[in-house]
């Protein structure tokens, strides 16, 4: 049998102004998606720029996961980042972003 990597992505938006937002509009892998080997990358789309402000993959025990961000600090309407090899189990991409 083979052995599943989970990842989940959990999303926090922290808008840059009261009437401002973006909205997530898909990721890959998608949410909550069951894989057999660890992502090439991690990529999300907004409808609108956002600054990802802070962005992290945690395994199940809350422990940062080492990955290479792709993307920079300017407003996008796209983030990637690369993980390294994960071990089977479950894990969350939490990130913060401003609008």
């Amino acid at each position: 049998m083979k052995s599943r990597l989970i990842l989940a992505i959990a999303a926090t938006f922290i808008c840059g102004a009261a009437f401002a937002h973006s909205e997530k509009e898909g990721t890959t892998p998608a949410d909550g998606a069951e894989l057999t080997e660890t992502p090439e990358m991690i990529h999300m789309v907004f409808d609108d720029p956002m600054r990802i402000t802070m962005a992290r993959l945690l395994n199940a025990d809350g422990a940062e996961m080492p990955m290479e961000r792709g993307t920079g600090l300017d407003p996008s309407l796209e983030f990637h980042a690369k993980p390294e090899p994960l071990a089977p189990g479950r894990y969350t991409m939490e990130w913060r972003g401003l609008a």
